[in-house]
C-alpha cells in the first residue's frame, strides 16, 4: 500500500509540473470573431481574423480559435484583424477547414502568469471532432448531445470537463461514443454553441487529467515490474487500458 501510495505521489508531482508548462488556455471564451479572408498555402491555410481586442495583440502571441491553439503572424490593428495559419495536421483534426467567410469563430487569448483559473485545464490541443446530433431545449437552456469517436468518448466521464470549440463544459451523459452537455443561457449568447445545428462539426478536447492517468496507466501495465504487481489493477480496468 505505501509503495502504491508512493507511484501515485510520484505521478502527481510530474503530473502538476507539466500542466505549469504546458497549459494555456481556460475554456472560458473572451468573445466572438468572424473570419475575414482564407487564403491557401502550400501545406495548409492562413486564416485572417476580425477580432475585438486585436489591439492588445502582438506577433508571436498564442489565440484559441474555436478551441485550436494557433499563433498570431501578422496583425493589421487598422482592419481589426490578426492572421494565423493552420498546417495539415491541425486541419485533419478540427473544424478549421470548413470554415468560410464570415464564419463565427471562439476566441481566447492565452493564459497570464498569475491569472484566475475559471474554467479548467486547456492545452489548445483539439484530440478530433464531434457531430451535433441532438439540441433538447428546455425553457432557455439546451441539452446538446454529440457523436464523437470511441477513442474520445472513453476518456469522458460524467460531471468530468470537456472543452467543445474552446469552450469549457461539463459533462452530463456520456454513454459509448456519445456524450451531452447542458448549455446556460450564457453561454448560447457569448459562444457559437448558440447557433449550432444538427449536423455541425465541432472541436473536441478531452480533460488533460484524464489523458495524463491512462498514460500513467498504461505505462504502468506495460513496464510488468513490482510496482505494477502492487497496484492490483482490476480486470475490467486492464481490458479498457488495452483497447
Amino acid at each position: 500500500m505505501a509503495l502504491q501510495a508512493s507511484v501515485f505521489a510520484h505521478a502527481s508531482v510530474f503530473l502538476v509540473a507539466e500542466l505549469i508548462l504546458k497549459i494555456m488556455f481556460t475554456g472560458l471564451v473572451e468573445g466572438q470573431g468572424k473570419i475575414r479572408r482564407i487564403a491557401a498555402l502550400p501545406a495548409g491555410l492562413r486564416l485572417s481574423v476580425q477580432i475585438p481586442w486585436v489591439s492588445e495583440l502582438q506577433i508571436g502571441d498564442s489565440v484559441a480559435i474555436n478551441g485550436c491553439c494557433l499563433t498570431v503572424v501578422s496583425l493589421d490593428v487598422n482592419a481589426g484583424t490578426a492572421d494565423f495559419e493552420a498546417g495539415e495536421e491541425t486541419l485533419s483534426k478540427t473544424n478549421l477547414g470548413r470554415l468560410s467567410e464570415d464564419s463565427p469563430v471562439n476566441l481566447e487569448r492565452s493564459l497570464s502568469v498569475g491569472a484566475r483559473l475559471g474554467g479548467h485545464f486547456v492545452q489548445g490541443h483539439v484530440d478530433g471532432t464531434g457531430i451535433v446530433t441532438e439540441i433538447l431545449r428546455n425553457t432557455d437552456w439546451i441539452d446538446m448531445w454529440f457523436e464523437v469517436s470511441p477513442e474520445l468518448s472513453r476518456l469522458m466521464v460524467p460531471k468530468g470537463s470537456v472543452t467543445v470549440d474552446g469552450v469549457s463544459l461539463t459533462l452530463v451523459n456520456t454513454p459509448p461514443g456519445r456524450f451531452s452537455v447542458a448549455l446556460i443561457p450564457h453561454t448560447l449568447e457569448v459562444t457559437t454553441l448558440g447557433s449550432r445545428q444538427v449536423g455541425d462539426l465541432v472541436n473536441i478536447e478531452n480533460d488533460i487529467l484524464g489523458k495524463y492517468v491512462l498514460h500513467l496507466l498504461r505505462n504502468l501495465m506495460e513496464s510488468g515490474s513490482s510496482s505494477v504487481n502492487s497496484l492490483s489493477v482490476p480486470s475490467g480496468l486492464e481490458s479498457w487500458l488495452n483497447r
